[in-house]
């Protein structure tokens, strides 16, 4: 843990911070200041940086592993010379510069805050805290009490995506969001899905801007005709928005937006897409957003991934904005423990917006000491070992720190694959044979290994 503390004067770079207003119609920045002056100028004095080590929950900790690795994020703990605490999140640790800017100032200079989101949901949870109101008043209106929220995990063998359906809706959600991956048949899994699926559960399918040699719209029309099946993110190219165009209007179910490279402005104008995803984007940049989609009558969510702090700013934001009424994804249901008091759990798919001031979470520092201090093994490289019905066998090798590749094999550009290819796939840890270290190392030197049987 680093801590930054208070100098005299404003760090370089730090002025006056306007917060324009979007299209919404309403004047939060205002409010705020109102806000700040009445409860006097509060400045923050110190930054608690802490590196934390993830657990995953153990029914799914073995596919997570094998894609990710253990998970580490960044908590931030945010002190004010008044006594207040602020909690924000992020995957990585913001540079110290970044940090540095923030020694100083007052919180209510970062409305509308575009240079960090993570430091941003702590100086969101100092001014709820300081004027006494939830967050999600500093973004206007109340649109919404309950937001609604999925599930989720990566692509796997059937009977495990029937597993993590089974798990998650019991704990009260109704969505669950994987990304496809050519190592598994999607059909065998999603009818391995709407075998176990209650009433009312959908899949959210998200297809990383493709990769495959399918052909989309007839794989679109043909998942469209599952009960289970229930959106479909990113099914071509981020650049190819006339075919975005081409497809929502051949499409029986939502077309999702995540990657837009004109930054969700000319695309919402376009129609590209029915639904607007926007990842780790900064919360002023939201702001500016949600006025776009809001007077285009566009639903988007927000996908932030973290604990129950991300989870809480979620929510608050998307209980504010108008359209902001598709379902989020923060991940926070994949940890087994976190480092707040408070679990925003779901019930029929819905987290209810807290009404505490400030985030509505409390710091665990017994949880987060542990959570800095757990060290979990890393996963080795592995080998992904994929049969197709008519006896042939392939091998690849799977990295970690680079799980692009289980998504999206053709970076390798090895071999065509398809979604719907007669396929299935186990993970082939080394086991110590003479078969897996032969096999290992003939990978490294042939990229993969196609065989017949």
């Amino acid at each position: 843990m680093w801590m930054h503390h208070a100098r005299d004067g404003h760090p370089a770079g730090i002025g006056r911070r306007r917060f324009t207003a979007s299209a919404l119609g309403w004047t939060a920045a205002a409010f705020a200041a109102e806000a700040a002056t009445a409860s006097g100028r509060i400045k923050i004095t110190e930054i608690e940086t802490h590196r934390i080590t993830v657990e995953y929950h153990d029914w799914i900790a073995y596919q997570l592993n094998h894609y990710y690795g253990p998970s580490q994020r960044t908590v931030y703990v945010v002190h004010t010379d008044n006594g207040l605490t602020g909690l924000g999140e992020g995957g990585s640790s913001e540079p110290e510069e970044v940090v540095k800017r923030y020694i100083g100032t007052s919180p209510f200079d970062w409305m509308g805050d575009e240079n960090s989101l993570p430091l941003g949901m702590a100086m969101y949870d100092l001014m709820g805290k300081a004027a006494g109101v939830p967050v999600y008043k500093l973004f206007g209106q109340k649109y919404r009490s309950w937001v609604p929220t999925g599930s989720w995990t990566v692509s796997t063998h059937p009977r495990r995506m029937a597993q993590a359906v089974q798990e998650y809706s019991r704990r009260g959600y109704t969505w669950l969001k994987f990304h496809l991956s050519p190592f598994e048949n999607i059909f065998d899994q999603i009818e391995a899905i709407q075998a176990v699926a209650p009433e009312g559960f959908r899949v959210h399918l998200d297809f990383t801007m493709g990769g495959t040699d399918d052909y989309m719209p007839a794989l679109l029309e043909r998942l469209s005709s599952y009960r289970v099946v229930g959106c479909f993110e990113d099914p071509l190219n981020e650049n190819d928005l006339p075919g975005y165009v081409e497809l929502r209007k051949r499409s029986r179910l939502p077309i999702v937006s995540h990657h837009s490279p004109l930054g969700a402005t000319q695309e919402v104008v376009m129609r590209v897409a029915d639904v607007y995803m926007l990842g780790h984007a900064r919360i002023g940049s939201v702001v500016q957003r949600a006025g776009l989609f809001a007077g285009a009558n566009i639903p988007f969510m927000i996908q932030n991934v973290g604990g129950d702090i991300t989870r809480a700013m979620t929510t608050h934001m998307q209980s504010a904005f108008p359209t902001a009424s598709f379902h989020f994804f923060c991940d926070a249901e994949t940890w087994k423990t976190d480092v707040v008091m408070e679990r925003l759990e779901p019930v029929n798919g819905f987290v209810r917006v807290p009404e505490s001031p400030g985030l509505g979470v409390t710091l665990d520092r017994a949880a987060l000491k542990r959570a800095e201090e757990l060290r979990l093994p890393e996963q080795p490289r592995w080998i992904i070992r994929s049969r197709f019905k008519n006896g042939s066998q392939m091998y690849h090798l799977a990295d970690p720190k680079q799980s692009l590749f289980m998504v999206r094999p053709d970076t390798r550009r090895l071999i065509p694959m398809s979604y719907a290819s007669p396929i299935s796939t186990d993970y082939w840890d080394d086991d110590g044979t003479p078969a897996y270290k032969e096999m290992f190392a003939r990978l490294e030197r042939e990229g993969m290994v196609l065989e017949r049987r």
